[in-house]
């Protein structure tokens, strides 16, 4: 009979691994969020108000002397 004993020693990572693997991956994804952003706001937000004054007009109703209260001189 033959017994068969298999150590896969500690279960770490492969000490060659340093993991800029990940770290690549993790720059390209912000670099690409960051420049969907850019992309998104430059295109389709609003418009960036124009460098015109505004024009308000008021109406004020014309005052009469006639029927009103308060004292007249």
């Amino acid at each position: 009979m033959v017994t068969v004993v298999n150590n896969p020693g500690p279960s770490t990572p492969n000490n060659n691994d340093s993991g800029s693997a990940g770290w690549a991956v993790a720059v390209i994804i912000l670099i690409v969020v960051v420049g969907g952003l850019f992309w998104y706001f430059r295109y389709y937000r609003a418009p960036a108000a124009s460098n015109t004054t505004p024009v308000i007009q008021v109406n004020v109703p014309g005052g009469s002397n006639s029927g009103g209260s308060g004292t007249t001189q």
